[in-house]
C-alpha cells in the first residue's frame, strides 16, 4: 500500500510538472517548421533550439509567465508572452531588409558581420540565384575592386585591390584551392550548384591563411546537408550561345545524422563572333571549327555527410571535378583536309573533414583536415578532317601532364563571448605541397609550410574592440617571414570605423622554384634561391547603418595602401634564357564607395572605387607613379511578394586600364586597355509553394565582345590588338525544382 501511494504521488507530481512546461511550434509563412531556431527566455538568459520538427519545450518553475525572443537567420525576430500549459504557433516573417546573417572567414566563431573586425563584403544565395550565376566568375564581374581577365585556354582569373590573382586566396569551406595556372585559379571550374554565400574579406589574411593571401580571400560556403527530412532539388539552365547545364541534389536526415549527394554537368559548345543568335549544329569539319571561346565539358559531384550533437559537428566532404577543352585548330593549306586540335583534360579531387566542438558557451574548437589533387594533362592531336582519325603529335613540347596535391591540417582554439574583455586564438597550420611533371626538376618536387599563429581581442570599451596577431611559420625551401597584423574597430552608434595594418607574403610556387621548359622554342628555368613576396598593407574603412522599420540605408567608404616587396616575375637572365627573380617593389592604392538603399521589397546598390597601380618604370621622367581606374556599378532589384517575383538589374563600368612599358630600343610607351561596361537584367517567379522557380533574363546588355588594347607612344606607336571580355548579348533561362518530404 505504501508503495501505491508513493507511485501515485510520483505521478502526480510528475504531471504537475509537465503542465508547467509552454510549447513553441516554431513555422515560416508557408507553414513549414523551422529547425534551430533560437528561443531566448528572457527572464533567466537561457537559449533553447527547436528541433527538426520546429518544436521546443519552455519550462517553468514557479514562474506565471515568461517572455521569449524566437529568431532564426533571414527572419524578423518575434517576441511572445507565455503561460504555462500553454501551446501556441508562432509564424517567423521573412525579413526583407535584413542585415546581413553571419560570417566565418577569419572569425573566432560565427559572428555578426556588423561585429566583425575585418571588412568582409558577402554575397548571398539570393544575389547568386537572381543573376542566374553558373561559376565563380559569373558573379565576381559585378563586385567593385575587382577586374575580370579571360582567355581561351587558362579560363578566367581576377586582381583584387590592383594586385594580380597570385595573391588573391580562393577557398572553399576555408580550404586552399589549389591547381594555379599562369599563378591564377580558373574561376570558371568552381561552379556555385551548391553554394550558400561567398566572403570576400580584402587585405593580408596571411595570419589566418598564410601564403597567397597578400590582396585578400575568397572563401566559397556551401550548403551544409538539410535538417527537415528529405529534400531533392534539381537545376537546368541554358543561354543562347550554346550553354547547357543540369545538376541535381539529394539530402537526407535522421536522427544525427545527415547526408547530401550532388552530381552536375555544364556543356558548352564554345562560341565565336560569327556565330548565329541561337546556336545550331554545324559540321566541325569546315573553316567554322575554329572557336574563340573554346568548347568545354564539365562533370562534378560531391557527396557529404554531416553529424551533430549538441555542441559538436563532424562535416566529411568528397567532391570530383573533371574538365574537358577542345581547342580546334584552323584547316591547314592546300587542301583544308587537315588540323591540329589540342586537348586539356583538367581533374579535381577534394576530401576534407571538419570538426568543431564547443567546450562551453565561449570556448571552441576547430579541426580541420583536407586532401586535395589536381591534375592538367595537355595533348595535341594531328587530325585527318575527312576520316576524324587523329594521331599523337611527336613533338614533346606538345604534351604536358602537371599534377598538384596538397595536404593540410589546420587546428585552433577559441575563447569567443562578446560579453568579456579579452577573447583569443591560437592554432596551426601545416601545408606540405608536391607537384610532379616531365618540366619539375627531378619529375616530382615537394615544400612544406608549418606554421603557428595567434591573436587576441581586447575590448577596452564595449564600443572598442583592438585585435592583434602574430604568424610564425618554418618553410622547407625558403626562408619565411614573421608575420604581425592589427585590427582595430570603433562604433559610435550607428557608425562603424575599422582601421588595420597587416604584413602579407606569398610563397614562390613549386613551378617558380623548378620549372624547367627548354626546347627549340623555349628556355625557361625556374630559380630554387627566390624569397618569398611580402608585404604592407593599410585599410580604412568608416560604415553607417540605419534600420527603421521597412526602410534600411547602409553606406562604406573605404581606402588602401598595399606595397610589396621581392616581387616575383619571369624576366630574360642570359640569351634566350628566362627565369623568375625578385624584382624589388610593388604598390596600389585606391578609394572605394559603397551604398545601398532598400525600402519595403525594392533594393538600389550603387558601388565606385578608384584604383592605382604603380608604374614599374615611374623613375623615367614623363611617367607618373601611379595609373588611376575608375569603376562603377549600379544594382537594383524589386520583389513582388504577392507574386512571388522580382526583376533585377546589375550594371558595372570598368575605366580605361593604363601601363608603362619599356621597348628593346629603350623607348617608353604606354599600354592601356580600353573602358567597357556590362549589364545584366534578370527576372523571376515562384510557382506551387515555391517548389518551382523559373528565372530569365540577358546578360551583357551591351553586346560586348573584345576591347582594345592599345600601345602608344615611342618610334612604333599604335599597335596593340584586342582583349577577350565575353560573349555579347546573350539571353538565358534558368529552372530549379524544389521538393521537401519533412517529417511531420
Amino acid at each position: 500500500m505504501k508503495h501505491f501511494f508513493f507511485n501515485t504521488f510520483f505521478i502526480l507530481l510528475s504531471a504537475w510538472v509537465t503542465a508547467q512546461n509552454a510549447t513553441i511550434n516554431v513555422l515560416d509563412e508557408e507553414n513549414r517548421p523551422i529547425p534551430s531556431a533560437h528561443i531566448k527566455i528572457i527572464e533567466t538568459n537561457k537559449f533553447i533550439i527547436s528541433d527538426n520538427k520546429g518544436e521546443a519545450v519552455i519550462p517553468f518553475t514557479n514562474q506565471n509567465q515568461l517572455t521569449v525572443e524566437v529568431s532564426f537567420i533571414g527572419y524578423i525576430t518575434q517576441q511572445k508572452v507565455l503561460t504555462p500549459n500553454q501551446q501556441v504557433k508562432i509564424i517567423l516573417e521573412e525579413d526583407v531588409v535584413s542585415l546581413n546573417s553571419f560570417v566565418i572567414t577569419g572569425q573566432y566563431a560565427e559572428n555578426n558581420p556588423e561585429k566583425a573586425v575585418q571588412k568582409i563584403t558577402i554575397i548571398d544565395k539570393e544575389k547568386i540565384d537572381k543573376m542566374g550565376a553558373v561559376n565563380l566568375t559569373d558573379v565576381l564581374q559585378n563586385e567593385t575592386n575587382i577586374r575580370l581577365t579571360q582567355d581561351g585556354i587558362l579560363g578566367s582569373s581576377m586582381s583584387l585591390q590592383g594586385m594580380s590573382g597570385e595573391n588573391v586566396k580562393i577557398m572553399i569551406d576555408g580550404i586552399a584551392v589549389i591547381g594555379k595556372l599562369d599563378g591564377s585559379i580558373d574561376l570558371s571550374q568552381l561552379n556555385l550548384n551548391d553554394v550558400e554565400r561567398i566572403e570576400i574579406v580584402e587585405g593580408p589574411m596571411s595570419v589566418n591563411y598564410g601564403t597567397d593571401a597578400l590582396a585578400g580571400v575568397v572563401n566559397i560556403i556551401t550548403k551544409t546537408p538539410n535538417k527537415q527530412g528529405l529534400k531533392f532539388s534539381l537545376n537546368s539552365y541554358y543561354e543562347n550561345v550554346g550553354k547547357y547545364n543540369l545538376d541535381g541534389t539529394v539530402s537526407q536526415a535522421f536522427g544525427n545524422h545527415a547526408v547530401s549527394v550532388s552530381l552536375g554537368r555544364n556543356y558548352f559548345d564554345g562560341w565565336k563572333a560569327t556565330d548565329p543568335l541561337f546556336k545550331e549544329n554545324k559540321p566541325i569539319a569546315d573553316s567554322t571549327r575554329f572557336k574563340t571561346w573554346k568548347p568545354k565539358e564539365q562533370y562534378f559531384g560531391k557527396f557529404k555527410y554531416q553529424y551533430q550533437q549538441k555542441n559538436t559537428s563532424v562535416i566529411y566532404t568528397l567532391s570530383a571535378f573533371d574538365e574537358k577543352i577542345t581547342n580546334r585548330g584552323m584547316p591547314r593549306l592546300p587542301y583544308y583536309e587537315t588540323a591540329f586540335d589540342d586537348y586539356y583534360n583538367t581533374q579535381r579531387i577534394d576530401n576534407s573533414v571538419q570538426f568543431k566542438t564547443k567546450l562551453n558557451k565561449q570556448k571552441q574548437i576547430n579541426f580541420l583536415a583536407a586532401y586535395n589533387y589536381f591534375e592538367r594533362v595537355k595533348n595535341t592531336f594531328f587530325k585527318d578532317l575527312t576520316t576524324l582519325n587523329e594521331v599523337l603529335t611527336i613533338n614533346p613540347s606538345d604534351q604536358d601532364t602537371s599534377g598538384f596535391d596538397l595536404i593540410t591540417i589546420r587546428t585552433f582554439f577559441a575563447n569567443a563571448n562578446d560579453g568579456i574583455k579579452v577573447n583569443y586564438q591560437v592554432g596551426i597550420d601545416l601545408n606540405r605541397e608536391t607537384a610532379e611533371g616531365v618540366r619539375i626538376e627531378s619529375n616530382t618536387k615537394q615544400i612544406g609550410d608549418y606554421a603557428a599563429f595567434a591573436s587576441l581581442e581586447y575590448k577596452p570599451f564595449q564600443s572598442t574592440i583592438i585585435r592583434p596577431g602574430i604568424r610564425y611559420a618554418y618553410n622547407t625551401e625558403y626562408e619565411a617571414p614573421i608575420l604581425p597584423s592589427i585590427n582595430v574597430k570603433q562604433t559610435f552608434k550607428k557608425i562603424n570605423i575599422r582601421a588595420s595594418y597587416a604584413k602579407g607574403f606569398r610563397a614562390p610556387s613549386l613551378k617558380e622554384l623548378y620549372f624547367n621548359f627548354v626546347d627549340v622554342n623555349h628556355n625557361i628555368v625556374g630559380n630554387n634561391n627566390l624569397l618569398a613576396e611580402t608585404s604592407n598593407n593599410f585599410n580604412l574603412a568608416i560604415n553607417y547603418s540605419r534600420l527603421k522599420k521597412a526602410f534600411l540605408l547602409k553606406v562604406e567608404v573605404a581606402s588602401f595602401y598595399n606595397k610589396i616587396d621581392d616581387l616575383i616575375t619571369l624576366a630574360q637572365i642570359t640569351g634566350s634564357e628566362y627565369s623568375y627573380v625578385n624584382i624589388g617593389s610593388f604598390s596600389t592604392n585606391g578609394i572605394q564607395f559603397n551604398g545601398n538603399v532598400s525600402y519595403n521589397h525594392f533594393m538600389i546598390g550603387i558601388g565606385v572605387s578608384y584604383i592605382g597601380r604603380e608604374n614599374m618604370i615611374a623613375s623615367l621622367s614623363g611617367v607618373d607613379k601611379y595609373s588611376y581606374s575608375p569603376e562603377y556599378k549600379i544594382n537594383m532589384n524589386y520583389e513582388v511578394k504577392k507574386w512571388k517575383s522580382f526583376i533585377a538589374l546589375f550594371y558595372k563600368y570598368n575605366g580605361k586600364l593604363t601601363s608603362f612599358a619599356i621597348n628593346g630600343n629603350e623607348e617608353v610607351y604606354q599600354t592601356y586597355i580600353n573602358p567597357y561596361q556590362m549589364a545584366d537584367l534578370s527576372l523571376g517567379k515562384k510557382f506551387f509553394q515555391n517548389k518551382i522557380a523559373i528565372t530569365i533574363g540577358s546578360k551583357n546588355l551591351f553586346d560586348v565582345k573584345n576591347v582594345g588594347a592599345v600601345a602608344t607612344g615611342g618610334a612604333h606607336s599604335g599597335g596593340g590588338g584586342t582583349s577577350m571580355i565575353a560573349m555579347g548579348r546573350t539571353y538565358f533561362i534558368k529552372l530549379n525544382l524544389n521538393v521537401n518530404y519533412d517529417k511531420k
